[in-house]
């Protein structure tokens, strides 16, 4: 079986990926309701019920929001790292703890023929981290929740095959927004999130001969707009020299629809 995903949601209102590979069928963070990540897996044809399950990146609450339903509901073994744990302890409700597992920051679990690597992200929680899902030499990176993308992160995901990876906000619109601007300036520090233009010139660090597809997630409701981020990606990688449409193209995902399940 091929290494396929689908971003189920994406942004402030809740973040859920779905990854499967060799007969393994997992979530990346549960931030909606139960019910509704319920039916966004219908929507690709897939079941809660069938999770091998769901990894954690960080504790707030739009990647956890359904965690513990799902985790009782459901008996998926949930994977996250101490710290996260820790944080998490009253916000989940009870969990059972044969189903708690730790996945530690800078370390790999394998499944069968998949490989899921956790890495580090700058971002205002206990211990964030993302994943890389590596399987039959394809390669999907995901990244997002993070203030700026070092060079270690870079090389954790230099070359996937394909991206998933935040383009949070447009910093103009950011800044003459409604937003607080003890909001403004925790968003645009180095533990908030990556606008559209930091998000491309990482990406601009990281694209290879491999890379065929970039997802924009984690778009700010109020501070950006699908096509504006779109575009701002794709002037700045085309003025790295990048044509995009040709090799490599980019793809929205949305609060509320999930992309199709697409192999990687």
């Amino acid at each position: 079986m091929s290494l396929q995903f689908s971003v189920l949601a994406s942004g402030s209102t809740g973040n859920a990926i779905y990854v499967e590979a060799d007969g393994q069928s997992f979530l990346v963070d549960a931030g909606l309701s139960n019910k509704q990540l319920g039916l966004l897996m219908a929507k690709i044809g897939k079941s809660m019920d069938d999770l091998s399950g769901i990894f954690v990146t960080h504790e707030h609450s739009d990647h956890i929001k359904g965690l513990g339903v799902a985790a009782r509901k459901h008996k998926v073994p949930i994977y996250a790292n101490a710290k996260t744990w820790n944080a998490m302890d009253t916000l989940t409700g009870e969990i059972p703890a044969d189903q708690k597992f730790h996945f530690e920051t800078d370390t790999v679990k394998t499944f069968g023929g998949l490989d899921i690597q956790s890495f580090g992200v700058s971002h205002d929680a206990a211990e964030p981290m993302f994943y890389v899902f590596h399987h039959n030499g394809r390669k999907l990176a995901l990244i997002t929740d993070t203030g700026y993308v070092s060079d270690r992160m870079k090389g954790m995901i230099r070359d996937a095959n394909a991206f998933v990876f935040e383009s949070n906000h447009d910093v103009s619109m950011l800044r003459m927004g409604h937003y607080p601007w003890s909001i403004k300036r925790r968003i645009l520090s180095d533990v908030g999130h990556v606008s559209n233009e930091d998000a491309a010139l990482a990406m601009s660090d990281v694209i290879g001969d491999q890379t065929s597809r970039i997802y924009l997630a984690h778009l700010s409701r109020d501070n950006n707009m699908k096509d504006l981020a779109r575009m701002s990606v794709q002037q700045t990688l085309e003025s790295k020299g990048f044509v995009i449409g040709d090799t490599v193209s980019l793809f929205d995902t949305d609060p509320i629809n999930p992309t199709p399940l697409t192999a990687v």
